[in-house]
């Protein structure tokens, strides 16, 4: 059986998620939507499936699933829209930037019984799993500390600012959630500082370009989490897991792993320019996975509850930064 999946959303991850599924022989794009139909013309071209609308592609028997791409004041709806309709889905995060809308829309996937997978594609990536494993083999002991550092190259633009929800809804998000992919325990306290030292226009719109956070468990695991949006020297990406029996770590990746010595001393080539290059290997991988979920009918992971989760914790990390308090979350 070819699993018939259709993608919402023709922007630039859109493109990275319809290679991937032209890629995997299990599967078949066979529709794609989009406001712009220059974006949707150019995918349909380039994988040779069909430009649909929204309404055509709920109302198709054929197709098997969705790929939401879109922006995200749409991705509720969506969600809710394509559950009630019968099929899986695959959803970039945040599933919204409002905690009772996503909660509200959760309600909907489970009286529906949808499977819903969301993308937190780091999870995928091959050095954090391996981080991952070595933890669970018992390379370490047990958990003690999470440190991850998670730098962009530059900001993004003020129109951006605007409508990402803010750094912790928009890039941190993903470290919530790496962090209790790797602590194994859910975050209980949450404590965060923030400033504008990159770009004052950031400032202006209320939002913060530089970040640190301290996490903890209930039984007292700890997780540090280091967020900026600048880095001169490229795409910024580590974790360190320490445990009671020693500790395992995931580097930079780099496009060239090399290293050139001379008379100059020690050099290595760049790092990856963005999250386009250094986790393509992730995007294929999280595709595959929510493929292998509408092929078996297995629970999907990450799941709109591990979004949930991660949206929770960016709210209580904004409320620890503007108040200067530690925030309890309900585990």
């Amino acid at each position: 059986m070819v699993t018939k999946l259709a993608l919402l959303g023709a922007g630039r991850i859109g493109k990275v998620h319809a290679k991937a599924i032209a890629e995997d022989k299990r599967a078949r794009l066979v529709a794609v939507a989009d406001a712009f139909a220059e974006a949707a013309n150019a995918i349909a071209a380039a994988t040779g499936c069909a430009v649909k609308t929204i309404d055509e592609i709920e109302a198709d028997p054929e197709i098997d699933a969705v790929i939401i791409c879109t922006p995200t004041n749409t991705h509720a709806d969506l969600i809710e829209r394509f559950a009630k309709a019968g099929k899986a889905i695959f959803c970039e995060k945040p599933i919204d930037l409002d905690v009772a809308r996503a909660r509200a829309c959760l309600e909907t996937v489970r009286k529906t019984g949808a499977k819903v997978m969301l993308g937190f594609n780091r999870r995928f990536d091959p050095h954090f799993q391996a981080v991952r494993k070595a933890i669970d083999d018992g390379k370490i002991g047990t958990v003690e500390m999470v440190t991850i550092t998670s730098r962009d190259p530059g900001a993004p633009p003020p129109e951006y600012i605007k409508v990402s929800g803010g750094i912790f809804r928009d890039m941190t998000i993903h470290d919530f959630d790496m962090a209790r992919f790797l602590l194994g325990e859910e975050i209980v306290t949450v404590m965060a500082v923030g400033a504008v030292l990159v770009d004052p226009k950031i400032g202006e719109l209320g939002d913060y370009d530089s970040a640190s956070l301290m996490m903890t468990t209930a039984s007292g695991r700890q997780c540090v989490i280091s967020n900026s949006r600048r880095a001169t020297y490229g795409y910024d990406q580590r974790i360190e897991v320490h445990g009671s029996l020693g500790s395992v770590s995931a580097e930079n990746q780099r496009p060239v792993s090399i290293e050139i010595a001379n008379k100059d001393g020690y050099t290595r080539p760049p790092l990856h320019d963005f999250f386009m290059t250094r986790y393509t290997a992730a995007y294929a991988a999280e595709i595959a996975a929510f493929i292998d979920c509408v092929e078996t009918g297995s629970a999907p992971s990450p799941s709109a509850e591990d979004g949930l989760i991660a949206l929770t914790l960016a709210d209580a990390a904004l409320k620890a930064a503007r108040e200067g308090i530690a925030v309890s979350v309900k585990p």
